[in-house]
């Protein structure tokens, strides 16, 4: 019977969680057999990113005066996770597949640099709920800036034995210009005034955030279209294990030594989770290492956390413990 349960709630999770990979594969069919070119998913992936996504988190911080607060602790269990993986992952890369410094960056970050926005919001909403945004956007706040300060560090260290602080403001400067951190900030600076949003303002802004995580996930899919699965999978097999198990897991574990409740647990567990992020890919094409592999773990990180992340927060429900 407990068995019996346990894929029963399984079942149900992957059922609610099926829409959202459904539009991904619609959009991987609209780039890969129906002729549609790649730079249609990049108008698509400009205006998620610009205007429907900064919207729709605007619209959720707006809001913030009328939801509990937020447990800090869940930065601490989150970016803890994040380096103490990518520590791991750069051991991995060197002791095992013999790459060099910068090519090991690459693999590390591989390992902790989720697809939170595209992927993580709207399976954020379908299986934990609207009440979950907060703590997504506050580990969004400080994502790009940690994770890509700590690659940047890493990249220029093995580069010339030293980091630079411009580097680091450089890197600060656009994460400050990100319109989705922008979309955040903007909210939470109207949340201050305990006021709900005025009726000219709310109407666009909803209608706009309403069609993001559906148009999001489109794109997403024609985006992973455009990416062939043709190399590094030794790379990428190992890349995939570390940032849907040992990820998450390790996340876990410091959300249970922290005492964090159970909401926000889930919250950054399930983060945590999420597959490869396109930006890893970037990165590799920027410094022309392991393309190839990261391009594989993108794809199927994104296929086999169809079943991962529901597994994850199942067994988060059963076996998480209630705090006083």
């Amino acid at each position: 019977m407990e068995t019996a349960s346990f894929l029963g709630q399984l079942s149900q999770q992957m059922l609610l969680s099926a829409p959202l990979f459904s539009l991904i594969a619609l959009g991987y069919c609209l780039g890969r057999f129906a002729g549609w070119p790649e730079s249609a998913s990049g108008v698509f992936n400009r205006f998620c990113f610009s205007v429907a996504l900064p919207c729709m988190l605007f619209k959720v911080m707006s809001k913030f005066y009328q939801s509990p607060p937020v447990d800090m602790r869940l930065l601490i269990a989150y970016f803890g996770s994040c380096l103490l993986i990518y520590i791991v992952g750069r051991i991995v890369a060197n002791r095992i597949f013999g790459l060099d410094a910068i090519s090991a960056s690459v693999f590390g970050l591989g390992g902790i640099f989720s697809n939170n926005v595209m992927l993580g919001i709207p399976v954020a909403v379908i299986l934990l709920g609207q009440a979950s945004l907060a703590s997504v956007a506050l580990v969004l706040v400080f994502n790009s800036l940690i994770l890509w300060t700590l690659v940047t560090v890493s990249v220029e260290w093995a580069q010339s034995g030293s980091f630079s602080w411009k580097g680091i403001g450089k890197t600060l400067v656009n994460v400050l210009r990100n319109p989705l951190i922008i979309g955040i900030f903007s909210g939470f600076a109207w949340s201050a005034t305990h006021h709900p949003l005025p009726q000219f303002i709310d109407g666009p802004v909803s209608m706009l955030g309403q069609i993001a995580a559906p148009l999001t996930l489109v794109t997403l899919g024609m985006s992973l279209s455009h990416y062939k699965i043709s190399q590094g999978w030794r790379e990428s097999s190992a890349i995939c294990l570390i940032k849907l198990l040992l990820m998450p897991g390790l996340i876990w574990v410091l959300a249970y030594a922290l005492h964090l409740p159970q909401q926000e647990s889930q919250v950054v567990v399930l983060l945590g989770s999420m597959a490869v992020g396109i930006n890893v890919y970037l990165m590799a094409q920027k410094f022309n290492v392991l393309q190839g592999a990261t391009a594989t773990s993108m794809l199927i990180s994104t296929l086999l956390s169809t079943l991962t992340t529901p597994l994850l927060m199942i067994m988060m429900s059963r076996f998480y413990p209630a705090w006083p």
